[in-house]
């Protein structure tokens, strides 16, 4: 896989996971655990897209 395919996946699965994100805390009774999870995963992806970029 390319580089830049790589970074493309990555930018898709923080989407998603931005997505959920926003599903679970407008949903009634949202679960805080799981809602930080999901942010640290989105970090992660950030950072390893920040990585490929700035190399």
């Amino acid at each position: 896989m390319s580089e830049s395919a790589r970074v493309e996946e990555l930018r898709k699965k923080h989407a998603v996971l931005s997505d959920k994100v926003e599903q679970i805390q407008q949903a009634p009774g949202s679960d805080d655990l799981q809602i930080v999870e999901l942010k640290k995963q989105k970090l992660r992806i950030k950072e390893e897209i920040t990585r490929l970029t700035t190399v």
